[in-house]
């Protein structure tokens, strides 16, 4: 997968509450996605907030929301988040299998959060696929639904149905769905933001899997070193790992070298720091690692297509 992967797709998500969702897990599903809109400069997703009936819908914490539409009412869209957390088992009524079924016929994607995927098989979404669930339930909801293949994974996908076990995973699903929509640079924004990768431990061994956490242990590094870069040697060296290992790991992740990779981080990061902060351009220059700025200056209009100082004049209120 290539770092500048782009698409000028917007894709509409529909999330579907259900009383005693939990608040964790729909604003992990929620703010990677207003952070890629906010992060790409243009809307990505859209998304609306539905109940089966239309009535308000209140958190285990306490928190209501009022929905935008019954999930009836809805004309479908790419993705519907499924949002159930407490008193799930009372949710799978014949009524609520009908809406979900209804809605697999208007929706491209099917994504159960939490404990989404026990609605899913009980409406018979699931049989024959792979699914995942909050982990406290895996069990119960082996034995339950012995037709769902139920696996102990993190996240899961099984055709245009998703699945993640639990809260804290949520953000993982997401951040996987811009990766494939948008391409791995904007899933490592909007990481960075949430400080997902901004503080990951230099592993004790090189990993030999192809997960692709090599290079994104690297990222964090990366991060961590934008003022003063490393060599990739020396990036290697920290990771116990060789530096044609490092530069086979960012390849197969990015379809890039990791100097590339280094460069468009600390672009980025230069990017940020003209759009929030008064500092000069030589100043920020010299914190993204240039020593001078006219070099700085065509790094990035090659990554952006416009000057720094173009930037700054387009940017509102200059």
């Amino acid at each position: 997968m290539h770092i500048w992967k782009t698409s000028e797709t917007c894709r509409t998500v529909g999330i579907l509450l259900f009383d005693a969702f939990s608040n964790l897990c729909l604003a992990n599903a929620v703010e990677p996605l207003r952070a890629a809109n906010t992060l790409a400069r243009k809307q990505l997703y859209r998304w609306q907030f539905l109940s089966l009936d239309g009535a308000v819908v209140t958190s285990s914490s306490g928190l209501p929301v009022q929905p935008e539409m019954p999930l009836a009412r809805h004309p479908g869209g790419d993705y519907l988040f499924l949002m159930p957390s407490y008193r799930f088992e009372g949710l799978a009524t014949p009524a609520c299998g009908r809406a979900l079924r209804s809605a697999a016929t208007r929706f491209s994607t099917l994504a159960a959060m939490d404990t989404g995927s026990w609605l899913l098989a009980a409406a018979g979404l699931l049989n024959g696929r792979r699914a995942t669930i909050h982990w406290d339930e895996i069990d119960r909801f082996e034995e339950t639904f012995p037709e769902v293949d139920v696996v102990t994974s993190r996240t899961v996908t099984d055709g245009r149905i998703l699945s993640c076990g639990g809260a804290s995973t949520t953000s993982e699903l997401i951040l996987s769905l811009i990766e494939r929509h948008h391409g791995p640079m904007l899933r490592l924004e909007v990481a960075s933001l949430f400080m997902q990768c901004a503080d990951r431990p230099v592993p004790r061994a090189p990993r030999a899997d192809d997960t692709g956490e090599p290079v994104e242990d690297v990222v964090a590094l990366m991060r961590r070193n934008i003022e003063t870069p490393l060599t990739i040697g020396d990036l290697a060296a920290r990771l116990e790992m060789s530096q044609k290992a490092l530069e086979r790991a960012c390849l197969r992740r990015h379809g890039v070298p990791p100097r590339r990779l280094y460069q468009a981080i600390r672009l980025r990061e230069i990017r940020r720091l003209l759009e929030g902060t008064s500092l000069s351009v030589e100043e920020i220059a010299a914190r993204g690692g240039y020593q001078n700025a006219s070099a700085m200056t065509r790094a990035f209009r090659k990554e952006f297509g416009q000057s720094p100082s173009r930037l700054r004049q387009r940017m509102p209120g200059s």
